[in-house]
């Protein structure tokens, strides 16, 4: 799946963590968990399987976020669709074995009224929270790492 290339707000991520694809899976997979590791998520429900086609009601910051899987391919691509306070959001996170780690490569895209009236603000607040998933991913991984 692709983010949408029309949207007029467009941000591209990438980073690596030290941790193999399974394991950065299984903690993004475990929707109903995002809210334990990821301080910007509130809380977050998968209603059902992890399946295309399959509900996500969650909240990060202000924004109540009812998402729809798009795409499931464990362990190396996740995406899902989602609708808030006027957006329309397609999310892609994508994994691959790299150097002994996980390079993890998120997209996001976001049409809308406030995406056109207010891009420069709407991008600036997705790349702090791709950032922050980042960050919080890596912290997560660690502690499992650890746990092991």
């Amino acid at each position: 799946m692709n983010i949408d290339g029309d949207a007029p707000v467009q941000v591209r991520a990438e980073t690596t963590i030290d941790a193999p694809p399974e394991v950065v899976w299984d903690i993004l997979a475990a929707v109903d968990r995002w809210s334990t590791w990821n301080p910007e998520v509130a809380r977050a429900h998968l209603d059902g399987p992890l399946l295309p086609g399959a509900s996500i009601r969650w909240k990060a910051g202000r924004a109540s976020i009812t998402s729809s899987v798009a795409t499931v391919v464990r362990p190396s691509e996740l995406a899902w669709t989602g609708r808030t306070l006027g957006l329309h959001a397609v999310h892609v996170w994508r994994l691959d074995a790299h150097e002994g780690g996980t390079r993890i490569r998120s997209e996001e895209s976001m049409r809308g009224l406030p995406a056109l009236l207010a891009r420069g603000r709407v991008t600036a607040m997705l790349e702090r929270a791709l950032h922050a998933w980042f960050t919080a991913l890596e912290a997560e991984a660690g502690r499992r790492r650890a746990g092991m």
